[in-house]
């Protein structure tokens, strides 16, 4: 007979309920997504949503946002300015209601917020529980309103310090470092790329930036009267358009809002953007969706209606006419349901209709009105029709005389034993020299070694045909398991960390931004996933004895050579890894004890587009303009 299963004192005593903003200092990740620093940046959109939201109801025009001299965030607006006066259900004042009670806000109701995108009415009280000081400060009614918290809590009853003429709200916080424990510091260039994206949404706002922190002042201002158009050619800026003006198209039905604007480049990458609410859907969604329906079935059928497909052809893949094109939807929904409160994806069913329908008619208008332009479009998709068969049948011819699938796998990869991926690692090592110290000196139970012979094709520039006619990008895509185009597959992948390891020189560096452009360009989901690394090998290795100690940058020489003045010493730079022996290759670069690695994000994928364009693409200028305005000056180069 069995002995009861003893409870160990768990009883309704163990029951915890916690109140006000407690939840949200427990488990901060549950509404911001992380503590790291993309949870500390999603402090500032939380406040600056709610002032777009004004803009959006109608009520503001300039937003500007501050990173004090301490560090801490200021968003002032001039809206209606938040409520002052008591709120029923609570018997306190709407502003501080809404700054320390989670689900209340005016987003619920149709009333004050026709679109808005902070919908769950956590936003100001979360930064509020977030921060270990936030201070309110509301125009409204001519006086000026002060309200202060701490950790959720205030401290400082709304009271009336003055009078005004200005409307508006001003919010000021300080992010708990207890919380956010990886930094508190915040980065200006990324708020300056969300800022700038806020702009390009919202035609006629202004919205301003301005770093007041010592030795990093800046500021910028951004305003723009043609919206998405302007945000098209600004995404387009390095590439060569294939129609001078971008197609702006917008319409509205049941209350959605909807924006469109696109124009094809020269080049055979899509760079496509979704928002709703002014919220950038980065899985996508409905809308997405709708678009791409309505485009493919519009060019194909004016291209039979025109006769620019013959009856024998087959009809342009969604792929086919989506090759250069770089395209923005947005819309506006007055009740959006999105995936969790991250909002990375758009989820309303008849999103997908109304965007369909709507551009459906718009657009066939516009081919109708510029047979032009209609024709340039139609040509671009079918070459890439032609590219897409080339590619299939030398994928074909290669898998014939090679017998290589998946199953089986490149010669000169050096595989690993365990068949578990996410413990298993795929270095990507330039030359024979430093792959055959790599495979020497790796662990072969979860580490896997592919070199790969000098340069790889630059596919910014090549049709996928080309791109799978190189041997070295097919045992890339073959080693990680995943697939190629359309085929590809990151539920596939073999490697949850795929490891670029090139030379610390400038041609390690040309390798690593050409790999990085396949990754990006055919192999994104990969990055999204968290999955792409560089290997940071030492530049120096300084002998004092028997003591090494290895050095990454001409800076850390500098310093150890002034903390060691006296020092006898024997200095050793790395031109290349096949100059390191295994065992220091293993020791500073690939021992998971001791290595560094940078983990490869794609913080926001039209800069990331527009920098891959300017960098490889064909397009001298704006490559030039670059190195212009970064090459201060050079040293240790390598000839």
């Amino acid at each position: 007979m069995s002995e009861p299963i003893k409870n160990n004192g768990y009883n309704a005593d163990q029951i915890q309920v916690l109140e006000g903003l407690e939840a949200v200092r427990k488990r901060p990740g549950m509404y911001i997504g992380t503590t790291s620093i993309d949870g500390l940046h999603h402090l500032v959109w939380e406040i600056v949503d709610n002032s777009i939201d004004e803009a959006l109801a109608g009520y503001c025009d300039h937003i500007e946002v501050f990173i004090e001299a301490d560090n801490s965030i200021t968003v002032i607006d001039n809206g209606r300015g938040i409520p002052v006066d008591i709120q029923s259900k609570t018997g306190r004042p709407a502003a501080e209601t809404v700054y320390t009670v989670l689900h209340a806000g005016g987003k619920f109701g149709n009333d004050s917020y026709k679109v808005s995108g902070g919908l769950h009415g956590v936003g100001a009280a979360v930064v509020n529980a977030l921060s270990t000081h936030l201070t309110l400060e509301i125009f409204r009614e001519g006086k000026i309103h002060h309200l202060e918290f701490e950790r959720g809590l205030v401290t400082k009853e709304l009271e009336v310090i003055g009078e005004t003429e200005l409307v508006g709200t001003k919010v000021n916080f300080v992010p708990d470092g207890t919380i956010f424990t990886d930094t508190t510091d915040f980065k200006y260039e990324r708020l300056k790329d969300r800022i700038q994206e806020l702009a390009f949404l919202n035609r006629g706002l202004r919205i301003s930036l301005e770093d007041k922190r010592e030795e990093r002042q800046a500021s910028d201002s951004f305003f723009y009267e043609g919206g998405l158009k302007s945000f098209i050619e600004h995404l387009n800026h390095a590439k060569k358009p294939l129609h001078e003006e971008p197609i702006f198209l917008e319409g509205e039905m049941d209350d959605i809002a909807v924006e469109i604007a696109l124009q094809y480049t020269d080049s055979y990458s899509t760079n496509l953007l979704s928002f709703a609410n002014n919220i950038h859907t980065h899985e996508g969604g409905m809308h997405e969706s709708g678009f791409k329906t309505a485009l493919t079935r519009i060019i194909n059928d004016y291209a039979r209606n025109n006769n620019l497909l013959k009856d024998s052809d087959d009809n342009l893949s969604g792929e086919d006419t989506r090759e250069g094109l770089t395209a923005i939807i947005s819309v506006k929904h007055p009740d959006p349901q999105f995936e969790g409160q991250t909002k990375t994806k758009l989820g309303n069913s008849e999103v997908r209709t109304i965007v369909d329908r709507l551009f459906t008619a718009e657009f066939n208008t516009f081919l109708l009105e510029n047979p032009r332009v209609a024709k340039i479009i139609v040509e671009k998709g079918i070459l890439a029709a032609r590219a897409r068969s080339a590619a299939k049948r030398a994928r074909e011819m290669t898998r014939k005389k090679s017998g290589l699938e998946i199953a089986n796998l490149p010669g000169k990869l050096a595989d690993c034993s365990s068949k578990e991926a996410e413990k298993c690692e795929l270095f990507i090592v330039e030359g024979d020299s430093a792959g055959g110290s790599a495979k020497q000196g790796r662990s072969r139970m979860y580490q896997a070694i592919l070199p790969i012979r000098g340069k790889i094709l630059n596919v910014e520039k090549a049709t996928m045909d080309r791109i799978l006619a190189n041997e070295e990008i097919r045992s890339m895509f073959t080693a990680m398991g995943t697939g190629f185009g359309s085929e590809f597959d990151v539920n596939n992948v073999r490697y949850h960390k795929l490891i670029i390891m090139t030379d610390a020189d400038v041609d390690g560096a040309h390798i690593r931004t050409l790999l990085l452009t396949l990754i990006f360009r055919y192999m994104r989901p990969l990055i999204e996933a968290g999955y792409v690394y560089i290997a940071q090998p030492p530049l120096y290795q300084v002998k004092v004895g028997k003591k090494e100690t290895y050095l990454d940058t001409d800076e850390e020489l500098n310093k150890w050579r002034k903390a060691n003045p006296d020092a006898r010493y024997k200095l050793q730079r790395y031109k290349g890894l096949g100059e390191m022996d295994y065992e220091q290759l293993w020791e500073t670069t690939m021992n998971p004890e001791n290595r560094r690695l940078l983990r490869v994000k794609v913080e926001d994928a039209e800069v990331a587009d527009q920098v891959m364009s300017m960098l490889m693409g064909e397009d001298v200028e704006p490559r030039r303009a670059f190195i212009e305005d970064n090459a201060v000056y050079v040293q240790n180069l390598d000839v």
